[in-house]
Formats: C-alpha cells, sequence, structure tokens
C-alpha cells in the first residue's frame, strides 16, 4: 500500500481508503446506469444481439469518466480524480483536450 500511496501521491490512508470507495461506487453506478441509458437510446439486446455488449461496454466508458469526476467530487476528491482522469486520457491520445 505504501508503493501506491507514494506514486499517487497520497499522504493517509483514509485518503486512500475513500479513493478505493469512489472507484467502488463509480464502477457500480456505471454498470447500473447504462442499462437506462441504453434504454433511452432506444439500444436493445433484441435489436443488435451479439453486439449489444460490446456497444454496452463503449457507452459505459464516457458514463464512468464523468462519474468519476463527479463521485470524486462529491468525497472531496475532485483534485485527485481530475488528474487521474486527464493522465489517462493523455496515455490513450487525448492530449489535445489538455493543452497546457
Amino acid at each position: 500500500m505504501e508503493n501506491l500511496k507514494k506514486r499517487w501521491g497520497i499522504e493517509t490512508n483514509f485518503q486512500l481508503t475513500i479513493i478505493f470507495v469512489v472507484f467502488a461506487i463509480t464502477g457500480s453506478a456505471s454498470a447500473w446506469l447504462s442499462k437506462p441509458f441504453c434504454f433511452w437510446l432506444g439500444i436493445t439486446k433484441t435489436d443488435l444481439g451479439f453486439w449489444f455488449t460490446p456497444v454496452r461496454l463503449l457507452l459505459i466508458f464516457p458514463l464512468y469518466q464523468l462519474l468519476l469526476v463527479l463521485i470524486g467530487f462529491i468525497f472531496g476528491q475532485f483534485k485527485f480524480f481530475w488528474a487521474f482522469e486527464k493522465k489517462m486520457l493523455k496515455k490513450m491520445g487525448f492530449d489535445f483536450l489538455f493543452k497546457e
């Protein structure tokens, strides 16, 4: 755990616990919200068959990113999750969004 705290720049075990809780809530919430989101977009398993799961996973991704920052903000860890988000998106090739 000390290596993870050092890597993420976290000082206390309490902050690390809060971050783990935010990751857990965000993952569960994005999976739970993907069903009504797909329904709202008119995406159904009967229409897409095999492709329903990959399409749903692609829809969960941006939803997860938004929820991660939002839930991180609610738990008082916005700074950490915003930096985490920028780093991840830059690695995925979206660095043009964060020109400094």
